[in-house]
């Protein structure tokens, strides 16, 4: 089968700036976070999928079209959401999405029976019958969002769709991002600065610095240490619960928190774990796996690209 996205040594280079550097990339079928510093070619990338910018060198394929010769063929199947204002003023809620339905040619009338039906999935009520200028933040992401899905794309692609929500609006949107990946069977690319959005939501992530990809893999694999470990919270005696953990042969430490650290993965472990709570009348509240932070994965690639650059 075709992958989502597939790049081969692609470069655009601005003038005498190269803001994509021979970047290479498969993207499978799902939500993936496209996270990155400022100026590390985002940006770029993105125009780059949507065939808005021409390519410098390599080659490049979305949802099995070349970037090249079939940009016009990749944007009638991509819905983009950008992170700026892209309404008209004068228009209202509904309008706006009638006029992005219709630029993908759907008829006047299925336009508006489109764009009525996903402003209900965004959340907006009567306000979709006034002007956009007088929305707030978060009315105007919604907007975005509603402009991006009405056509009924194969793959969406979110430039900072929760930036300036409050919680509540951005735990809302998180979830309509899920819902259409996991019921409408959409494949989303999700272009954040907000990483815990990505831990939310993502199945998989790219990071980018410099022009170059310094990590893509499922976000799972990018969250495991070296060395696993299993973080254990229960009431009872800890130094009990760890020694009797250590006459089995197991590397047990008692946290700061009051949470017991034992060294191996939690299926290899968490028979002794139990046996060893029920000899000292502990008991274990919770078991998981201990994981690298997303933040130290994504400060340590961008570092590692500028030590490598210094």
């Amino acid at each position: 089968m075709t992958s989502l996205i597939e790049l081969r040594n692609l470069t655009k280079d601005y003038g005498t700036f190269r803001a994509l550097n021979a970047v290479s990339l498969t993207v499978e079928d799902g939500i993936t976070g496209l996270l990155g510093p400022n100026g590390a070619g985002k940006s770029t990338l993105i125009k780059v999928l949507l065939g808005l910018v021409r390519i410098t060198s390599g080659e490049g394929h979305v949802l099995g079209h070349n970037v090249t010769t079939e940009s016009a063929a990749i944007r009638a199947k991509v819905g983009y959401m950008p992170e700026d204002d892209c309404y008209m003023h004068g228009l209202s809620g509904i309008e706006s999405v009638q006029v992005a339905a219709r630029l993908s040619c759907l008829p006047a009338t299925e336009a508006l029976r489109r764009g009525h039906e996903v402003l209900d999935f965004c959340g907006m009520g009567q306000e979709r019958y006034r002007k956009v200028e007088t929305y707030s933040t978060g009315m105007r992401q919604k907007l975005r969002f509603a402009m991006s899905i009405v056509h009924d794309p194969e793959l969406l692609i979110l430039d900072e769709p929760t930036s300036g929500l409050d919680p509540e609006e951005r735990e809302a949107m998180l979830n309509r991002i899920s819902i259409m990946a996991k019921k409408f069977g959409k494949s989303v690319i999700l272009c954040t600065h907000i990483l815990p959005d990505v831990k939310v939501v993502c199945d998989s992530v790219t990071i980018l610095a410099a022009g170059q990809v310094r990590l893509s893999a499922p976000l799972n694999e990018l969250l495991k240490l070296p060395n696993p470990a299993v973080n254990v919270d229960f009431s009872g005696d800890g130094e009990a619960m760890r020694d009797a953990l250590r006459s089995c042969g197991l590397k047990a430490a008692l946290q700061q928190d009051g949470t017991l650290q034992v060294a191996g993965e939690v299926t290899d472990v968490a028979e002794h774990l139990w046996q060893a709570a029920d000899d000292c009348g502990a008991a274990i509240q919770n078991m998981n796996s201990s994981q690298s932070s997303l933040e130290e994965v994504f400060l340590k690639a961008v570092r590692e690209k500028r030590d490598a650059d210094s």
